[in-house]
């Protein structure tokens, strides 16, 4: 505890010398007994708890930080900074899903082998759109495949009946830049989405190896085969050392462990052929994940985005082959609340066994995949 201070310490300070040449004014508000330290010295700053420990006085500090009016530069925190920051890696267009259906060569025009991967879009549809002003973010949300009603819940069924879209395999979102992203709800995505010669980012779970030990996940080199080794090839050895450690195990130190089955993005794969017939979309290189596993392709973020012609030439190529895209989904929504109403009046069975018109109409793809495609 610090010690006390002298009597005379406080004497000076009631009867300070700088106030005994001052006007008569002054010394007179000064020396009475009401008059407070702050009166006596007002360019000292307040420091407590209710003012803050700030050495501005409270009339200078705004009640929240980073006020524009208050001449402070604009937020960078919330949403919208967020968003903004994320401009420049975020991609224009929405992505596809595909099936991976293996590797293969492909022979380049100097007669080169290219090794590439075969990626298949299997009736691969918008599903809904995520706004900024309702889900807080742009995204469109994509479907792939079909699966068979009787295996979807109830929730998920009106979800898909309120669309008319039929139920998916698998869904996923895509992020996109703003709304010029957005697509119309039910349009199909064909492989011509994207071009040859595009820089594409592919993303996939790896596959999954179970249990591994150190030297096939970490790629460690083993121990000794001889010279009083007895049954410790293959392990790793110790894991806790004493000196600087502490006689403990450091967090993220490499030991065997699950092996595999992570997400891994393959950045910055050209696209080296497009096949709307066969529904692929060819890429250089490998893919993770085994053969018929879902992969997510999306325009390269760190490269840069197809050229603005192509993305109006794409656009207006699926405005032309679904023109009524948005009457039908208001179709669909009309006959999902006709629906919905009829299964909370007890009539849906009746509906159904005598036959109407009251189920919504699905929308017909104009380009089908062919069977052989879909095996």
């Amino acid at each position: 505890m610090a010690p006390r201070l002298p009597a005379r310490c406080w004497r000076q300070l009631q009867q300070p010398s700088s106030l005994l040449n001052a006007s008569p004014k002054l010394q007179t508000t000064a020396l009475r007994p009401s008059a407070t330290p702050s009166a006596l010295f007002s360019h000292t700053t307040r420091r407590s708890v209710k003012y803050g420990w700030s050495t501005q006085p409270k009339q200078a500090r705004p009640n929240r930080f980073n006020q524009v009016t208050a001449g402070l530069p604009a937020p960078t925190t919330g949403p919208a900074a967020a968003m903004k920051r994320r401009d420049q890696t975020t991609p224009l267009r929405t992505g596809v899903l595909a099936v991976k259906k293996g590797m293969t060569a492909y022979m380049g025009k100097t007669g080169a082998r290219i090794p590439c991967t075969v990626l298949q879009l299997d009736r691969v549809q918008t599903i809904a759109n995520k706004t900024r002003a309702k889900n807080g973010y742009w995204a469109v949300q994509i479907g792939l495949g079909d699966r068979r009603p009787e295996n979807v819940g109830a929730p998920m069924l009106g979800y898909y009946e309120a669309k008319g879209v039929a139920p998916k395999q698998i869904l996923a979102e895509f992020p996109v830049r703003d709304a010029a992203g957005l697509l119309p709800v039910g349009v199909q995505l064909l492989p011509d989405w994207f071009h040859i010669g595009q820089w594409v980012d592919v993303r996939a779970n790896s596959r999954g190896m179970g249990f591994a030990g150190g030297m096939k996940r970490h790629g460690f080199s083993g121990q000794e085969a001889s010279h009083g080794n007895s049954k410790n090839h293959r392990t790793i050895g110790t894991v806790g050392p004493s000196q600087g450690g502490g006689s403990r195990v450091y967090p993220g130190k490499k030991m065997p462990g699950r092996m595999g089955n992570q997400r891994v993005t393959m950045q910055n794969l050209p696209v080296l052929m497009v096949d709307n017939e066969l529904g692929i979309v060819v890429v250089k290189g490998c893919v993770a994940g085994p053969k018929g596993c879902i992969v997510k392709i999306q325009d390269a973020v760190k490269k840069p985005p197809p050229p603005k012609e192509f993305i109006e030439r794409t656009r207006k190529v699926l405005d032309e082959r679904f023109p009524d895209a948005n009457e039908v989904l208001e179709m669909a929504r009309k006959k999902h609340m006709e629906l919905k109403k009829a299964r909370q009046e007890g009539r849906i069975e009746t509906l159904l066994t005598e036959g109407t018109n009251a189920t919504p109409q699905l929308l017909l793809i104009s380009i089908e995949a062919p069977s052989a495609a879909r095996d």
